[in-house]
């Protein structure tokens, strides 16, 4: 692999990613860290774990599983892109073609007017809907679900259960926007994909792991990617626990309504990798889909917003951007890259100036935005 420069020197490279790991693991509430690095031509690979993978004690290693959060969105977004392939789901039509009335009635008020019908699947993929964000939305009177997560209880919440307490309890934040329109408002919300995910499980006529398993696992033979709860799953080894500042998080079923994954760098870096070649994909052209007509998010301007993805980042179809502004760089640039972050402080990225494909995590949910400003620290030492 080279850079600008020419062959970097590989034994320098390791000593400064070995610095790197070191430092995510002298954070406070961090109590381990996984890193994963390679190649476009996979001429360099480097993968590390450091620290404990529970609070027993027990040491992690770079073939545990982790949580990958909302990484998860780039496999539903690649799923209901396979299904539009197919021409099963088409993107320009509302959600109500492909969901029940139960779900879908009543679902976008705003201002006395029912925006619900101009609500179409390219919607959810790019956060173009309005519609609030069922775990970190507050309603009017008392905390969102995230900041109660310590004393909520155990429990199962399923997608009709979610979209309810939408309908309910939380107000959308602005009409869905043309999908035709250049430049879109958009704000960051995990309800379009639950949305997202009743479409694919409503399509397929199964759950979601075996839409996953269908789509996108055995195409890829991929064998270490899964939801909690699969007990289909075998010969996985234990997941590394994610933590909530000095908590660790130990309430499964709670953890299986976000309906987030598992996986492991090499199943992670196999994924990402299929996706930007197009090999998962029936056409080239989905691969440029899903990385067009990005669209910036903006300033928080409410105590929900100052904890979702927001400015610089950009949204295409399921998959972030962060290019930053030369303002904020002017000596050295970062070079773009793209993917997805999640709220555990997970992140699998690739910077195609580099052909670089990075991955990892901190399994901490006070640190979620540590990828925007981890990654491009990684990137400097190969630019």
């Amino acid at each position: 692999m080279h850079n600008s420069k020419g062959s970097f020197r590989q034994d320098k490279t390791i000593e400064q990613l070995q610095l790197l790991l070191q430092k995510l693991l002298s954070k406070k509430q961090v109590k381990h860290a996984i890193l994963g690095i390679e190649s476009g031509d996979k001429s360099f690979r480097w993968v590390r774990a450091a620290g404990v993978a529970h609070p027993d004690g027990t040491t992690i290693s770079e073939k545990t599983p982790f949580m990958i959060a909302s990484v998860t969105k780039l496999y539903i977004a690649a799923a209901i892109l396979k299904l539009y392939e197919q021409d099963i789901v088409k993107l320009d039509e509302p959600i109500s073609s492909y969901l029940p009335q139960s779900i879908t009635a009543g679902l976008h008020k705003l201002n006395g007017k029912d925006y619900t019908d101009k609500i179409y699947i390219i919607h959810l993929l790019s956060h173009t809907s309005g519609l609030p964000d069922w775990l970190e939305d507050r309603p009017k009177r008392g905390k969102s679900l995230l900041e109660n997560i310590e004393t909520e209880a155990d429990r199962f919440i399923s997608i009709d259960e979610a979209v309810e307490y939408v309908k309910k309890k939380l107000t959308p934040h602005f009409p869905p926007q043309p999908p035709k329109s250049k430049r879109k408002k958009i704000r960051y919300s995990d309800t379009n994909f639950q949305l997202i995910i009743a479409i694919l499980e409503a399509q397929m006529k199964k759950p979601l792991h075996n839409v996953f398993d269908e789509l996108i696992y055995k195409p890829l033979g991929l064998q270490h990617t899964f939801h909690p709860g699969n007990l289909s799953v075998e010969n996985i080894p234990e997941p590394a626990v994610f933590w909530v500042g000095d908590k660790p998080f130990f309430k499964p079923l709670l953890l299986e309504s976000f309906r987030d994954l598992y996986s492991t760098v090499d199943d992670l870096l196999t994924f990402l990798r299929a996706i930007i070649s197009g090999k998962l994909f029936l056409y080239a052209e989905t691969t440029e889909l899903m990385q067009s007509n990005w669209n910036r998010f903006g300033f928080p301007t409410d105590a929900a917003a100052i904890r979702l993805p927001g400015w610089p980042i950009e949204y295409s179809l399921g998959m972030m951007r962060l290019k930053m502004p030369r303002i904020f760089t002017p000596f050295k640039p970062v070079p773009a890259f793209v993917g997805h972050t999640g709220v555990t402080g997970s992140w699998l990225f690739y910077c195609k100036e580099l052909d670089l494909y990075l991955c990892g995590t901190v399994d901490q949910v006070s640190e979620a935005a540590l990828p925007f400003r981890f990654v491009p620290k990684l990137l400097r030492i190969f630019g």
